[in-house]
């Protein structure tokens, strides 16, 4: 992560329109970077359980947004969209998105990433934001809660849980492990910390 000074600060706003599984962390880059032209709007983190929705809510935004920024960034991958949104930002020259397929991708790098699935192609990956909300997008989301019988249907095929960790935060960790434990998983923990995300950002940011 880059330090405030080594940073010219820019007067124009530029809008990122994000997931909101990536909100507190583009936040904690717009502090840590000094991006005070930086805009944040997020979508809501659970349209990942209906991706179909995505592309058309960002052209709405996108459309909203039209003449009011400098320059205009989707803090999305594809995200399970299967090229809806790369569909969308053709008809928005100069909006780009985030690369990769998801945001393991824009974590850890879609090397790295590859790289774990061969190892393991049974992996199930969480990030801060999903070990946060673990028991809401996953226990709850599958009815695990009240029919834990459903976790082999789930999960049965999955050998690892792999935590692509932002922060270092010892409860958070702590909170990972007990997910695998409950899923019955091996479990691999994996630092990426914001520089990926960062070197993405900074160059609309930036520029």
């Amino acid at each position: 992560m880059s330090k405030p000074g080594d940073r010219q600060p820019r007067t124009q706003p530029v809008l990122v329109i994000a997931c909101g599984a990536l909100g507190r962390e583009l936040h904690a880059l717009k502090q840590a970077n000094g991006w005070d032209q930086l805009r944040i709007r997020c979508l809501p983190a659970a349209l990942h359980l209906r991706p179909q929705e995505i592309a058309p809510r960002l052209r709405a935004e996108l459309e909203r947004a039209q003449g009011q920024y400098a320059r205009i960034f989707i803090g999305y991958a594809d995200c399970g969209t299967y090229g809806g949104i790369d569909r969308v930002l053709a008809d928005f020259p100069g909006v780009a998105r985030l690369s990769g397929l998801h945001c393991y991708d824009v974590y850890a790098g879609a090397e790295r990433i590859e790289h774990l699935t061969e190892d393991e192609p049974g992996t199930f990956y969480l990030t801060d934001f999903l070990v946060r909300f673990f028991d809401r997008l996953v226990v709850e989301t599958l009815d695990l809660d009240r029919h834990p019988e459903l976790l082999e249907a789930f999960f049965g095929n999955y050998k690892r849980v792999v935590y692509l960790s932002q922060t270092r935060d010892a409860e958070l960790l702590a909170e990972a492990r007990s997910a695998a434990a409950r899923l019955g998983l091996e479990f691999t923990h994996v630092h990426t910390g914001y520089d990926a995300l960062d070197a993405q950002v900074a160059l609309v940011a930036e520029a």
